[in-house]
């Protein structure tokens, strides 16, 4: 497929669009789910910092508007800097960071309309001031609505990693996810296990949300599995603190799996 254009295929109105990379970056790739609750900002963040760990210029971008989470899980508290043209992203742990909740009080709620969200994106893929980076990590919302679309449609998407809890309701809206980047010719990287299951203090492993769902659906589609990643109370506890596991704690066996995840984005486009 032409890096320029693709054309979106049966269920959306066939059209050709002019894909643009976002200025002062190599790769995009997004973090995506289409379900809610099962991990992408941690999933988001975490692999960036692991990026960055193996010697990659990292941005990170967090899409959500309705929900941003990167402002929390990165602990940044102040507003980025703009010279009334540009906005500057925020330096944190090495990795330049924007969000909208960088620009909004934490607890003040979005109530925008669709294409107030969409200009939102276009400001942050347009007028930020991206300097020099290998890869940035878009943290994706949940759904297949106008973010998804505008980032398919009209920005140089390098690749997808799609994640997912093993649970059959969580299963069904990823799913359509996989259809909607399919159609909009998206390159899906490979599908992510996440909380597949925990290892409890007797030493047994418990799936408590069920087991195998997202190898079964990766096979389905002829996607990728790329792996799973356990449920580990430090992974909750550090994000909580604004200082994620693979920033704080990356000797954990959980930062390991995420150094893995980047090895393997890093070979594929590096």
């Amino acid at each position: 497929m032409d890096d320029k254009k693709s054309t979106i295929g049966a269920g959306i109105k066939s059209k050709t669009f002019v894909k643009n990379p976002i200025n002062g970056t190599k790769f995009t790739i997004a973090i995506s789910s289409a379900k809610g609750g099962v991990g992408k900002s941690t999933f988001a963040t975490n692999i960036a910092l692991a990026l960055k760990k193996i010697g990659c210029k990292v941005g990170l971008l967090d899409a959500d508007i309705y929900g941003p989470s990167l402002p929390k899980l990165f602990s940044i508290n102040t507003k980025p800097e703009s010279d009334g043209k540009t906005l500057k992203p925020i330096n944190k742990y090495d990795i330049q960071c924007m969000s909208i909740g960088f620009l909004t009080e934490e607890q003040t709620p979005m109530i925008w309309r669709g294409p107030m969200v969409t200009s939102a994106i276009k400001t942050f893929t347009q007028k930020v001031a991206w300097n020099n980076l290998d890869f940035i990590i878009v943290d994706m919302p949940p759904g297949t609505g106008d973010t998804q679309l505008t980032f398919s449609q009209e920005i140089k998407m390098d690749g997808v990693i799609i994640v997912s809890t093993p649970q059959e309701l969580a299963l069904q809206d990823v799913k359509r996810g996989i259809k909607m980047f399919d159609k909009l010719g998206v390159k899906i990287i490979g599908l992510i296990d996440n909380m597949s299951h925990f290892i409890g203090d007797d030493g047994k492993k418990y799936s408590i949300f069920g087991e195998g769902g997202v190898k079964k659906t990766a096979e389905e589609f002829k996607k990728e599995f790329l792996g799973e990643i356990p449920i580990n109370p430090e992974v909750g506890k550090q994000g909580d603190l604004g200082m994620p596991i693979v920033e704080n704690k990356p000797e954990h066996e959980i930062s390991k799996l995420y150094l893995n995840f980047a090895e393997k984005i890093k070979s594929l486009y590096l």
